[in-house]
Formats: C-alpha cells, sequence, structure tokens
C-alpha cells in the first residue's frame, strides 16, 4: 500500500511518519530532507538523508536552498539520490519525506519515485500541497492513497493508519 500525506508546512507530516515507521517495527528505506537554520544571507540549506542513516551535511547531499521561503532545487543532486527510492528490503517501508517543488526538474529522481508507486512495496510519502506536474503524478497516481493531514487531524491519522501497513507486505488491508 502507498499512503501519501499531503499537508501544509507545520502540519506534523513528518513527525507522524516517524511515529508509524517506529510502531510498524518494520526495516525502513527510503529518504528524508532536512531544511537547517538560514545562514547571515537567509539562505536555508536543504539535505537530503538515508531515511536509515546517519545525517551527515556536506556538498554531496545539498539538494537546494530555500531564500525567504522561496525553493531552489539542485536537479542534478536530487537525481544523484535517486538510489534511495529503490524498493525496500522484503519486509520494508520505503520513506520518501518529503517531496516538493525542489525535486520537480530532477528527471531520475521523479522517474524513481513514480516507479516505486507502481510497485508493491508498502511505502509513506509526505508531499507539500503546491501543484507542479510532478507532484500532481504521484498524487494522482491509480496505487496511491491520499491523506489530508492538519494539527486537527494528525493524532486520528495515525490510528486510521497504523493498522494499514502493520502487517506486512502488501498491508494489512484486505
Amino acid at each position: 500500500m502507498h499512503i501519501l500525506l499531503i499537508g501544509e508546512r507545520g502540519a506534523g507530516k513528518s513527525t507522524l511518519i516517524r511515529r508509524l515507521t517506529d510502531a510498524w517495527g518494520r526495516p525502513v528505506s527510503g529518504f528524508i530532507t532536512k531544511k537547517e537554520a538560514a545562514d547571515a544571507e537567509g539562505n536555508e540549506p536543504v539535505y537530503i538523508h538515508p531515511a536509515n542513516g546517519p545525517r551527515r551535511y556536506g556538498a554531496d547531499n545539498l539538494v537546494g536552498v530555500c531564500r525567504f521561503r522561496h525553493p531552489t532545487g539542485y536537479p542534478e543532486a536530487f537525481d544523484r539520490h535517486a538510489h534511495l527510492l529503490a524498493p525496500p528490503p522484503l519486509g520494508g517501508i520505503l520513506v520518501m519525506d518529503e517531496l516538493g517543488m525542489m525535486e520537480s526538474g530532477a528527471k531520475a529522481f521523479c522517474a524513481a519515485a513514480l516507479a516505486a508507486l507502481d510497485g508493491d512495496a508498502d511505502s509513506i510519502f509526505a508531499l507539500k500541497v503546491t501543484d507542479t506536474p510532478f507532484l500532481n503524478a504521484v498524487r494522482g497516481h491509480p496505487k496511491a492513497v491520499c491523506l489530508r493531514i492538519t494539527k486537527e487531524n494528525r493524532e486520528e491519522l495515525f490510528e486510521t493508519i497504523l493498522p494499514l501497513i502493520a502487517k506486512g507486505p502488501g498491508g494489512g488491508a484486505e
């Protein structure tokens, strides 16, 4: 099952994903992105990290910069990390936290994300609400279950989503 959490900034997408993967207790693969604090010029660097590994910060995993909430992605950097979207090990869960505007120009990365949705491995994605052709294709994928997350419903969503993937490959839904 592929679950897409769609919500505004600060709605709790990343926190909910972390809670769910901890509760499922299954191997996790994929990626997380992390925006760091602004430098003196107002640039907030954005880094990509393996979902199941240590975080490190350097030129090799810098995928973009936000300046006063205006993102600029580095497509070639996203494409170098498309391997993170490979199917997880048997019984694992693929995490994509999060997909937004920055990677929309990264052809290999976007293709890998869409290929993951074509597959049968369980996955959970966090998505920005922004409209881009790539994000619209992800949200419109026939195998995806889109759920809107807000501060008000995130606890209810935890209880709703938890049993859907808890049983292992293919999810708990019959």
